[in-house]
């Protein structure tokens, strides 16, 4: 049983969550960099190598408890067509699920991003993306509970909800994005990326009582910068800055992240990553990663300072793991001597 204030908080969290729009309903990793595909279409196929899968994984607001936990894989690919070196396409898929709060509500995208690059010179690469793909938003009722189960002393759950509802309500919709990307790059360790993205173009509507325009998904558009500079041999330094815009939700998020280079040797090379950024929500939060040779992974921890997470006295935040791996195909031999055998 609930006593009857913490039933009204559910209420209100009920009434919030159906029937106002839901302005921070996308992806918002702090590790933005680590996800490419979901923060611009236009960095499909912009990396080191032929071959590129992803995996990402948050955990978050566990100890209210309404969890929200979000997981992300995706690959892409570079696809040379043309006869010419001045430019490339870049295919790729991104997979995502959220889930949060007691339905609990959940939705689950397939996106295919495709990318053009243009090089404009050895150092300078322009990019323009989109993205098509599939959402499908749903939420159990039958794990909620509702005012007219209150019998005026306690709460009943066998008293009927008074909600004309299904078991399981389900809403699915179709995802649009476009992005651009300014790449300047001196060498593999040396570089910048610039872009702008735009998802959700016709503010799919998400709405589980038909008709109503409060549900509708608001464009998000994205502003990023990456870039990674050689300091001396062993070290690189990447600073990074995120701001996005989702309706009402106006966030940025900015970190550096040292690179020391444990090993160099080829086919043993080893890198140690260590950073710390700042999301103008309230957060703070220390990276981590490792990589080795093609695989690389990284953890980060949110120690969230709002208000919210002030409950009780208690800190906590939410923890966030990356895991990346690079394939990089052999490239044929343009001239084959013929050396005779003895």
């Amino acid at each position: 049983m609930i006593n009857k204030a913490k039933f009204k908080v559910l209420i209100l969290g009920v009434f919030v969550l159906f029937f106002t729009k839901i302005h921070a309903q996308d992806l918002h990793y702090s590790q933005f960099y680590n996800s490419p595909q979901n923060l611009n279409p236009a960095l499909t196929g912009v990396f080191k190598g032929d071959h590129r899968f992803t995996v990402s994984w948050r955990d978050q607001w566990r100890f209210v408890p309404v969890p929200w936990t979000t997981f992300s894989g995706s690959y892409d690919t570079k696809l040379y067509l043309f006869n010419e070196d001045h430019h490339f396409l870049g295919g790729g898929l991104s997979i995502n699920h959220d889930r949060q709060g007691d339905s609990p509500l959940t939705l689950t995208s397939v996106n295919l991003n495709g990318a053009y690059h243009r090089i404009l010179s050895a150092r300078h690469i322009l990019s323009g993306g989109i993205t098509l793909g599939f959402a499908s938003r749903g939420f159990n009722s039958q794990t909620l509970t509702w005012d007219k189960q209150w019998n005026g002393d306690a709460f009943d759950p066998n008293l009927p909800t008074g909600e004309g509802f299904d078991d399981f309500e389900r809403v699915n919709f179709f995802e649009t994005g476009l992005g651009l990307n300014y790449r300047y790059q001196v060498d593999s360790r040396t570089f910048a990326d610039a872009g702008i993205g735009l998802l959700h173009l016709f503010k799919p509507s998400t709405s589980f009582i038909g008709g109503s325009s409060l549900a509708d998904l608001p464009q998000r558009a994205t502003f990023s910068l990456v870039g990674q500079a050689q300091v001396i041999d062993v070290l690189d330094i990447q600073l990074h800055v995120l701001h996005q815009l989702q309706g009402e939700y106006d966030e940025t998020i900015f970190g550096a992240l040292g690179k020391i280079y444990i090993s160099q040797q080829k086919g043993n090379e080893v890198q140690l990553h260590a950073g710390l950024g700042y999301r103008t929500a309230g957060s703070l939060f220390p990276t981590f990663g490792l990589q080795y040779n093609n695989i690389y992974a990284s953890f980060s921890y949110d120690a969230d300072n709002t208000n919210f997470n002030k409950i009780n006295n208690i800190k906590r935040g939410g923890p966030e793991l990356h895991f990346r791996y690079y394939i990089a195909n052999v490239q044929p031999l343009k001239q084959v001597k013929n050396c005779p055998i003895y």
